[in-house]
């Protein structure tokens, strides 16, 4: 099983368009040491040809340009991309849904129910793409049976339910449902081996920390350094918690959590960096502090075999 990181950024990539804090002017300038990042998705597959494609970025179509195994050309009209499963319906991560409009047959698309509902409503994917190319709904249950992707055979998927707000478009934007977010336990059944990805992960429950102690592979969220990152810099009045997201700093912050599960267990990797974030300074000290700890930054282009 191939994992590959399509975009590893939060919203707005890196550097962000309007941005111009310490990182995203560093970058721009060539100043930093940093590396620039497209908003976060992954892509799975079994025999490199077909491909699941988790989250569709509104960066979709230059991913798709920089990783030519998702456009074998098989055909006159083709793609890698088989289905498309989508965690949440933040913009970031459905937007670029929109971008696969030309195909020939309907889209497989992956979805709980509350994030159907929101693609079907509040931001209408759905009966967008019915005028073009179609949406075949295939539903995630969250009854706890795995999920089976046609074109993943020999690959389990799990779903999880994590708390979460819905985005700002959502009909249940503030009642949340079970369902608006999910991370996912991604299982090779030939070798045993397991990826947890979750992008967006803003506390850690007793089944989500049991299922991170299970996995080889931790692909979780690395969106902010501390709490009040995007406050102290003037750029949101919305902490972390409030953005659904647990930093990495401080007490009970995702450092402290992955240290929780042992140093040898799992490789860990932190993904969905927003732009403020210090740990895309590559020579800074929150990337040393990292690496003390066994901790790495996700990159765009970043593969994993399990």
């Amino acid at each position: 099983m191939k994992i590959k990181v399509l975009g590893s950024s939060a919203g707005g990539g890196f550097p962000q368009w309007n941005c111009n804090c310490r990182n995203c002017d560093g970058v721009r300038r060539g100043t930093l040491k940093a590396t620039r990042r497209t908003q976060s998705s992954i892509a799975i597959s079994t025999n490199g040809d077909d491909w699941l494609l988790v989250n569709a970025s509104p960066d979709l179509l230059a991913q798709i340009a920089a990783h030519p195994e998702l456009q074998p050309a098989r055909r006159a009209r083709d793609s890698g991309i088989a289905a498309v499963l989508v965690m949440d319906a933040q913009i970031d991560h459905v937007t670029g849904l929109l971008m696969l409009r030309e195909r020939d047959t309907p889209l497989p698309l992956y979805a709980t129910d509350a994030v159907w509902q929101d693609l079907s409503s509040g931001f209408p994917v759905g009966p967008i793409l019915s005028h073009y190319c179609g949406v075949e709904h295939r539903r995630i249950a969250l009854d706890g049976a795995p999920l089976a992707v046609a074109a993943l055979p020999g690959v389990q998927i799990d779903a999880l339910p994590l708390s979460s707000k819905a985005p700002p478009y959502s009909p249940h934007r503030h009642a949340p449902e079970r369902g608006d977010n999910i991370g996912l336990a991604i299982t090779n059944l030939a070798s045993g081996k397991r990826v947890f990805y979750a992008p967006g992960l803003g506390a850690i429950e007793p089944h989500v920390l049991a299922t991170m102690r299970e996995a080889d592979l931790l692909l979780v969220d690395g969106t902010l350094w501390t709490g009040d990152e995007m406050i102290r810099l003037g750029l949101s009045k919305k902490s972390a918690a409030d953005m659904g997201h647990l930093p990495q700093s401080g007490p009970g912050g995702m450092i402290e959590v992955l240290d929780s599960l042992g140093a040898d267990r799992a490789r860990k990797v932190l993904i969905h960096i927003n732009n403020t974030n210090p740990i895309l300074v590559e020579d800074g000290p929150e990337r040393r502090v990292l690496a003390e700890h066994g901790i790495e930054v996700a990159y765009d282009g970043m593969t994993f075999e399990l």
